[in-house]
C-alpha cells in the first residue's frame, strides 16, 4: 500500500495488566511474560487476516480488514490466555485488556496513523482485565453477526476526543454468570409495587401511591440511584424472582412490600433483598394511623440507607422528614390526582388530565399550603396546553402554580422542574435552565427532570449536553417507552438512522404501540419503502379506534417519501382540516409538505401559525432538522423565526 493511502480498517489495541508493576518488582520476569504473550498473540493474526503494525513495549497495534475477524482474534486471544492460566502461578499469569475501533486509517512508512488509531488506544483501557471492548462503530458492523453478547458501558469520554464515544464490551462465556448478577450495584434499587390489602378495593391507587411516594423520598438521598415509577409499575402482581427482576432493571437491591388500609389505620410492610445473595438485609412492619404515613415513608427511606452504608446530608434528612401537609384529605386527594395523571399517556388522555386536575384542586382546598398541589396543577394545565386548550389562559396558570408552589418550599426539586417546563414552553432558556439544574441538584434521582431537561437542550441543538441528560434519565427509568422513544427522536434527529429505529422499536416493545408511526418514518428514510408502508398500516391499526382520520395521514407521508407530489397536494386540505391546529409537530408536517411541493409561502405561513401558538418542547428541533425546511437556511424568513424563538445560536 502506498504512503499517504486512506482506507478503512479495524484497529485493534492490547496492553498486558500490570505489567510495569511487574517491571520493577522483577525485571527478568517480566521478559518473560512479556514474550510468552507475543508467542501467544501472533498465531492468531494470520487466520483472521490480521496484520501486525507494531509493538509499543507490551501493547500490540494490529490491523484487520474486517471488523468481525478482529473480534473473532480478540476473543481466541482471551480464550487462550484464559486456558494457559488455568496452570500457572498467579505471577506468570497474562491479563491483556484488548480495545477494537473501526475508522479511517493512513499508511505511512509502515505505520499507521488516525482517529482511529487513536480510538482504538482510548478504548482499550476501558476493558476489564481479561475482557474486549469496542466501539460503537465495531458494535453495529458486528452485532447481528457475532457469536457473543455485546453489552453497552454507556458514553465515555476519551482524552483528546471530542464528544463522548458509547463503548460495548464483550460478555465472555466465562464472564456470562458474573454479568449475569454479580456486577449489580447494591446502591442501584427498585422499589416494586406494594401490594394492596385493603379490604376496598378502590384503595389501590392510595399503595401505587406509597410506592411512588417512597421513590420519591429514597431519591432524594445522592448516594442512592433509584429506578422510576415507569419502569416499576409493569412488575405489579409479578410472579417473577428478585433475581429476574434484577437482572432486568440492572439494580442490586429490590425493595418490596404490602400496604393495607382499613378506616384510619394503615399498615406497611416493607423488606429490602439483596439481588446477588437472594437475602434479606432488612425488614419492618408499621402499624399507625393514617396521619403517620409520612413517618413511614421517612423511615423507609432512612432505614434502606442505613442498611447499604449510604450517609445522608444534612439537607437531604431535613428534606426526607419533612411532611408536605398536615392534612390526610389533601394528601389522599393528590394521590388520586397521581393516580390519574399517570394515565396521561393512554388513549384516554384528556380525561384522565382533567381528572387529575380536579382532585389536585381539591387537595388545595383542603390545604391552601399544600405545594405538591400545585405542582400537579401546572403540570396538569401545562399538558392541556399541549393538547391546544386555552393555551394562553392555561400556561399563565400553570406558571402561577409553579411559582406558588416554590414560594412554599423552595427545596421542592419537582416545582422546580415544572417551573422549567413551562419557562422552556415561553422560550425562556436561561431561566429553564436554571431551574433544572436546581431540581437536579436537589434530586439528582428524578428521572423527570433529566427527561424534560433533555428536551430543553434538544430544542436548542446542544446535542452533547442533550444525550447525557436523556441517558441519565433511562438508567433511572430504564423501561420507559417515552424515554426509548425520545433516544429515538435524538438519533433520529441527528440522521443515525439504524439506531433511531433500533429505539423506535424497542419503544413499541414496552408499551408505545402508537409509536409504530416513528418506526414507519424511519423507514421512508432509509427508503426501506415496502418496510414503510407495512409499519403506517400497522400504526394506522393501532391508533384507529381513536384517530380515524390516522390513514390519510399515513398515505399522506407515504406518497412524500415514494415522491408522489400529486397525492401529497391532494391529501393536504384533509391532512390540514384533521391535523392543522395552530401548534404541535402535525402543523410542522404540513408545513414541511408545502416545502416539498415548493410552495414556500404557504409553508412559512404554517411555520409561523406554529410557532405562534406552539408549546410542544420537539417543535423548536424539529423546525431545524426537518430535511424539507433545512433547504430554506439562507432564507430571511427562516433566519428571522429562529432568532425571534431564541434559537439563533450555532449548534454543537
Amino acid at each position: 500500500m502506498a504512503d499517504g493511502e486512506r482506507r478503512l480498517a479495524a484497529i485493534m489495541f492490547t496492553d498486558i495488566v500490570g505489567y510495569t508493576s511487574l517491571t520493577q518488582g522483577n525485571e527478568a520476569l517480566a521478559m518473560e511474560v512479556l514474550e510468552e504473550h507475543r508467542k501467544v498473540v501472533r498465531p492468531f493474526l494470520p487466520k483472521h487476516d490480521g496484520k501486525e503494525v507494531k509493538t509499543i513495549g507490551d501493547a500490540f497495534l494490529i490491523e484487520f480488514a474486517s471488523a468481525l475477524e478482529a473480534v473473532r482474534c480478540a476473543f481466541e486471544i482471551q480464550q487462550s490466555l484464559g486456558e494457559m492460566a488455568a496452570g500457572q502461578s498467579p505471577e506468570r499469569r497474562i491479563k491483556l485488556r484488548i480495545g477494537v475501533h473501526v475508522g479511517d486509517v493512513i499508511h505511512s512508512q509502515n505505520d499507521v496513523y488516525g482517529d482511529a488509531v487513536n480510538i482504538a488506544s482510548r478504548i482499550e483501557p476501558l476493558a476489564q482485565p481479561g475482557g474486549i471492548c469496542v466501539s460503537e462503530q465495531v458494535y453495529y458492523q458486528i452485532k447481528n453477526k457475532f457469536e457473543l453478547p455485546l453489552r453497552s458501558i454507556g458514553r465515555k469520554e476519551l482524552k483528546n476526543i471530542a464528544e463522548p464515544a458509547e463503548v460495548f464490551k464483550v460478555v465472555l462465556p466465562w464472564e456470562e454468570e458474573a454479568a449475569g448478577t454479580g456486577g449489580l450495584d447494591q446502591r442501584r434499587i427498585a422499589v416494586l409495587p406494594f401490594a394492596n390489602f385493603s379490604p376496598d378495593p378502590s384503595d389501590g391507587y392510595f399503595a401505587d401511591g406509597i410506592t411512588e411516594e417512597i421513590i420519591s423520598t429514597v431519591s432524594g438521598i445522592s448516594g442512592l440511584s433509584v429506578i422510576s415509577r415507569t419502569s416499576v409499575m409493569g412488575y405489579k402482581g409479578t410472579t417473577k424472582k428478585v433475581d429476574e427482576i434484577g437482572r432486568e432493571l440492572k439494580v442490586g437491591s429490590v425493595l418490596e412490600g404490602s400496604f393495607r388500609k382499613a378506616g384510619n389505620r394503615i399498615r406497611v410492610t416493607a423488606q429490602l433483598i439483596d439481588v446477588v445473595g437472594d437475602r434479606h438485609v432488612w425488614a419492618q412492619n408499621y402499624d399507625r394511623n393514617l396521619d403517620d404515613v409520612f413517618a413511614v415513608q421517612s423511615d423507609v427511606a432512612r432505614q434502606v440507607s442505613e442498611a447499604l452504608r449510604v450517609r445522608i446530608l444534612v439537607p437531604e434528612d431535613e428534606r426526607i422528614g419533612k411532611r408536605p401537609t398536615e392534612s390526610t384529605a389533601a394528601y389522599t386527594m393528590y394521590l388520586k390526582g397521581r393516580s390519574y395523571w399517570n394515565l396521561r399517556g393512554s388513549e384516554n388522555a384528556l380525561e384522565n388530565v382533567t381528572k387529575a386536575l380536579g382532585c389536585f384542586e381539591e387537595s388545595v382546598k383542603e390545604d391552601p399550603n399544600f405545594a405538591l398541589g400545585y405542582v400537579g396543577q401546572s403540570d396538569c394545565r401545562h399538558k392541556l396546553c399541549e393538547f391546544g386548550i386555552e393555551v394562553e389562559a392555561n400556561m399563565q396558570q400553570s406558571e402561577l402554580e409553579a411559582d406558588k408552589a416554590l414560594q412554599m418550599d423552595p427545596s421542592l426539586a419537582e416545582a422546580h422542574a415544572t417551573r422549567a417546563t413551562v419557562l422552556t414552553s415561553k422560550r425562556d432558556y436561561v431561566g429553564a435552565e436554571k431551574e433544572f439544574k436546581k431540581a437536579i441538584e436537589l434530586k439528582p434521582g428524578y428521572a423527570s427532570a433529566h427527561h424534560w431537561y433533555f428536551l430543553m437542550l434538544h430544542d436548542q441543538l446542544r446535542w452533547t449536553e442533550a444525550l447525557e441528560q436523556i441517558q441519565r434519565a433511562a438508567e433511572l427509568d430504564p423501561l420507559s417507552p417515552i424515554i426509548c422513544y425520545l433516544i429515538g427522536h435524538y438519533h433520529y434527529d441527528r440522521c443515525d438512522y439504524p439506531r433511531a429505529l433500533e429505539q423506535f422499536r424497542r419503544s413499541v416493545e414496552l408499551g408505545g404501540s402508537s409509536m409504530r408511526w416513528a418506526v414507519a418514518l424511519t423507514y421512508g428514510r432509509m427508503k426501506l419503502f415496502d418496510d414503510m408502508k407495512r409499519e403506517y398500516g400497522t400504526w394506522v391499526d393501532a391508533v384507529k379506534a381513536f384517530d380515524p382520520s390516522a390513514r390519510v395521514s399515513a398515505d399522506s407521508e407515504i406518497a412524500y417519501f415514494l415522491g408522489d407530489k400529486e397525492t401529497v397536494r391532494r391529501l393536504l386540505p384533509e391532512v390540514e382540516a384533521r391535523y392543522g391546529k395552530p401548534y404541535g409537530p402535525s402543523a410542522l408536517r404540513i408545513a414541511s409538505s408545502y416545502f416539498f411541493l415548493g410552495e414556500d409561502d404557504e409553508g412559512f405561513k404554517w411555520l409561523e401559525r406554529s410557532a405562534s401558538g406552539n408549546v410542544s418542547n420537539f417543535f423548536s428541533a424539529d423546525m431545524q432538522t426537518d430535511v424539507e425546511a433545512k433547504r430554506l437556511k439562507g432564507d430571511p424568513r427562516y433566519v428571522n423565526l429562529l432568532r425571534r424563538l431564541g434559537l439563533d445560536r450555532t449548534p454543537d
